[in-house]
């Protein structure tokens, strides 16, 4: 890893903020480098309120979505709720579907099959809506580029609303309204809503229509919380705000389908990042190895035994995609050798049997092994289709802009996409994708960055410290947990290898000046032979806390040593 320290503020800045805040000099210093730089912003910082959230009328097309709404309430029109199959468009589609069922019955939900419609808006969808009577889709989470399945619903009598956060193409769909922060005309405040957050401002301007006030909706915090989380969002703005309260509701009133899964894992208090490794793979693997649908149907059911069944069936799903994620992986490591292709600027895998459910999380392993642009194809009907993943810095989505002439379909964000071709093409694709990324990723990009906020002694480490940056909290893009380093270190020479095959690191460390201090390195268990000896090297950590029988202390969480 290359480590890049942050640039340090400018010490009257820092003076100020900490004279401000009275808080030392360190504290300060992660403040301003979050933007946080006045005692106001920092109330809104580790206070968030729910009133520093927007007016949702400011998002373009609002209105309309709502009177649309309104109009098939009072016309008792049929309105069916579509969104896709992921953690962001799951938890949308529960959010909104069971706030318009709280006194509106004709409302149903629809999740496309992964592999009989794959993403997005699919004329199959739109038959069912035709075939059932339902003359309003609103969809979550996809639909920004649906330019002609919304013509060809038009032509069936079905009016489309559009909930998405992808960015739009050229030309938008002919929809009743398309709510969208990154639309070029549209001046919301804030663009980095995720789809299920732009499924929770249209409640809440459907709310305010009927009275209500923002606190009425707390209870659908639990589900935008898990999908900021799962999207990978930045945590930042209005995100934070709903990202906060929403992990209050996790740990003080979940709903009952995340009880249930709650209840299986047997954790007291979640963080947001135990919201993205323990319900989100969860609710994703539904998706993955089975319907999404099953997903709304836990994240929707009130009674709690039912919950609990649901839930047994998800975790079951969620084994099985565990086991079929490594056995993949495996196979596509073995490609990459066979093929002697450990050195390319990419890397690109096919196989027609893999399993199309589990390819984005074997393209994310292999981007962490090789650290390189990652897609892993599969067969999909007549067609190859990818998950794409990529590196810190480096824009996937513009490089396969660079390849459109091989390309049927593709969509997604700066890191992760996904995409359709015809299979002649995929040497085609392979060579050119290899080549685009050849010309513009920049040499640094493909060695993993450890980015540092400071340094620090270790004698400076106190439980005072480590209650403040809890209250840093939620973490996520944004708004990291703080990574601090500190240099020439020693173990007391009790330092061994850890978990199966001694992956991990666990040693104690001391400084000059400073009592010793456990530490816990995952994934670092190779890198024994450098803190042997009494050696002293550099560590590069989170503060983190350790409970053992009952005691709590705090432990180092290392990021890497050298």
């Amino acid at each position: 890893m290359r480590w890049t320290i942050k640039p340090k503020p400018k010490q009257a800045d820092i003076d100020q903020l900490a004279n401000s805040l009275k808080v030392d000099d360190l504290v300060a210093q992660l403040l301003l480098q979050r933007g946080v730089s006045t005692y106001d912003e920092a109330k809104k910082f580790f206070r968030p309120e729910l009133s520093d959230l927007h007016d949702p009328f400011l998002m373009k097309d609002m209105e309309v979505a709502v009177a649309r709404i309104e109009k098939a309430i009072d016309s008792n029109e049929n309105i069916l709720i579509y969104g896709d199959y992921d953690v962001d468009g799951t938890t949308a589609v529960a959010l909104l579907s069971s706030y318009l069922l709280e006194d509106y019955t004709n409302v149903a939900t629809y999740i496309p099959d992964r592999y009989g419609e794959g993403y997005g808006v699919s004329l199959k969808g739109i038959d069912f809506a035709e075939d059932n009577d339902f003359s309003l889709i609103v969809a979550l989470d996809c639909g920004v580029k649906a330019i002609n399945q919304v013509n060809y619903a038009k032509e069936k009598g079905v009016d489309f609303i559009i909930c998405d956060h992808h960015r739009p193409g050229e030309k938008l769909p002919d929809a009743i309204a398309v709510l969208d922060p990154k639309r070029n005309d549209c001046q919301y405040p804030y663009d980095e809503l995720c789809g299920c957050g732009v499924g929770f401002k249209l409640i809440q301007a459907l709310a305010s229509k009927k009275g209500q006030t923002i606190e009425s909706l707390i209870p659908y915090l639990d589900l935008v919380a898990t999908a900021i989380g799962a999207d990978i969002v930045p945590i930042t703005g209005e995100n934070r705000v709903l990202a906060y309260h929403g992990m209050q509701v996790v740990n003080s009133n979940p709903r009952i389908g995340f009880q249930a899964i709650i209840n299986q894992v047997k954790k007291k208090e979640l963080t947001i990042t135990d919201v993205v490794f323990i319900i989100a793979p969860r609710i994703n693997a539904a998706g993955r190895m089975e319907h999404g649908q099953h997903a709304v149907n836990l994240l929707t059911e009130t009674d709690l035994k039912q919950a609990e069944t649901f839930a047994a069936a998800i975790e079951q799903y969620n084994f099985d995609r565990r086991s079929l994620d490594q056995e993949i992986t495996k196979e596509a490591l073995d490609q990459i050798k066979t093929n002697k292709e450990e050195n390319r600027f990419t890397s690109v895998v096919y196989n027609e049997n893999w399993h199309k459910g589990v390819i984005g999380i074997v393209a994310s392993r292999l981007t962490e092994i090789y650290y390189r642009p990652t897609l892993v194809f599969t067969k999909s009907g007549d067609k190859l289709a990818a998950s794409a993943r990529s590196v810190k810095g480096f824009d996937v989505y513009k490089a396969l802009e660079g390849c459109v002439d091989c390309i049927e379909q593709f969509g997604g964000h700066k890191y992760a996409a996904g995409l359709t071709l015809l299979e002649e093409q995929y040497e085609n694709f392979k060579s050119q994708f290899e080549n685009v990324v050849a010309d513009s990723i920049p040499p640094e990009l493909l060695v993993p960055e450890q980015q540092i906020d400071a340094e620090i002694a270790l004698n400076k480490i106190s439980s005072k410290l480590m209650r403040i940056i809890r209250q840093f909290a939620p973490f996520g893009p944004g708004n990291m947990n703080p990574v601090f380093m500190a240099e020439n270190v020693q173990d007391t020479g009790y330092a061994k290898g850890v978990g199966e095959d001694e992956k991990h690191l666990k040693l104690t460390v001391t400084q000059k000046g400073s009592k010793p201090i456990g530490a816990i390195g995952f994934n670092l268990g190779d890198k024994i032979g450098v803190v042997k000896s009494k050696n002293r090297f550099d560590i590069a950590f989170n503060l983190d806390e350790n409970e053992w029988q009952g005691n709590v202390s705090i432990q180092l969480k290392l990021k890497d040593l050298k």
